[in-house]
Parts: C-alpha cells; sequence; structure tokens
C-alpha cells in the first residue's frame, strides 16, 4: 500500500509539472492581440484565408486590388500567437519559412519591429500596410481590422 501512495505522490508532481510547462508554452489566446491597418486600407474586415495568404506571401493585394503590405513583431508572445492562429506555424518555423523564401528569391522578409508602439507608428505612416498587436495597446492612427 505505501508503494501506491508513493506511486500516487509521484504522478500528481508529474502532472502538475506537465500543466505549468504546458501552461508557460501556450501562446497568447487569438483575443490577446488585434490586427490592426493603415486607415486608408478600404476593408474595415478581412478573412483569416486573406490573412494568412498575406503574411506567408502569396497574396499582395486585396480583391479590389488594394496592395497590402505585411507588418510584424520580431518575437514574443504575440508573434507566437498570431502564427499560431491565422498562419499555422510557430514563430521559429515562421521565420524559417521567411528565410527559404528569401534565400530561393521568391520573397523579402517582412518589415519587422521589436514593439507595439514600433508596429502601430510603421503601419499608421505606411499606406497598405497590416500587423498586428496586443489587444489592449492603444492604437491611435490606425484602423482595428475585424477577422472572419
Amino acid at each position: 500500500m505505501r508503494r501506491f501512495g508513493e506511486f500516487a505522490f509521484r504522478l500528481r508532481k508529474l502532472c502538475g509539472l506537465c500543466l505549468a510547462v504546458f501552461a508557460l508554452a501556450t501562446p497568447m489566446p487569438a483575443d490577446d492581440f488585434k490586427v490592426i491597418a493603415h486607415v486608408g486600407l478600404p476593408v474595415n474586415e478581412i478573412s483569416a484565408g486573406d490573412l494568412r495568404s498575406i503574411f506567408l506571401g502569396t497574396k499582395t493585394s486585396l480583391e479590389d486590388g488594394s496592395k497590402v503590405t505585411p507588418v510584424m513583431e520580431t518575437n514574443g508572445a504575440v508573434l507566437t500567437a498570431f502564427a499560431k492562429t491565422y498562419l499555422g506555424k510557430s514563430g521559429a518555423a515562421l521565420q524559417a519559412y521567411y528565410r527559404s523564401l528569401v534565400f530561393t528569391g521568391k520573397w523579402s522578409m517582412p518589415v519587422a519591429f521589436a514593439t507595439d508602439s514600433a508596429v502601430i507608428a510603421y503601419v499608421a505612416r505606411t499606406p497598405g500596410a497590416i500587423g498586428y498587436v496586443r489587444e489592449n495597446v492603444e492604437s491611435d492612427g490606425v484602423k482595428v481590422l475585424k477577422v472572419r
């Protein structure tokens, strides 16, 4: 009986450790970031498929012909959450994907910044720019797009 109690104790510790690792490894939920665009972009919403195509370099304009340019954060929880939610990749896999496109001459690296404020400032001054930032960040000067 003593062995079973020791086994159960160790199993609980292991489960607790697994839950802690899972909590740390889980990216922020999709509602913890928002997609932003230059105010001149003639849309207020974008499909998840279009967003994916824009950030994977397979689409450079919207249905109405408006040119779009992806803008991203260089690393961190926002990149991880956005990449997993809309691109189906980890942040590292996304960076590797971009490097392969650059190496083969198919695309150039998207514009990237280290902070939300830098992304917002660039999107605000660049026609056609589309990016993402934390949900709770003040985003004056840009429009927030609804993703459908």
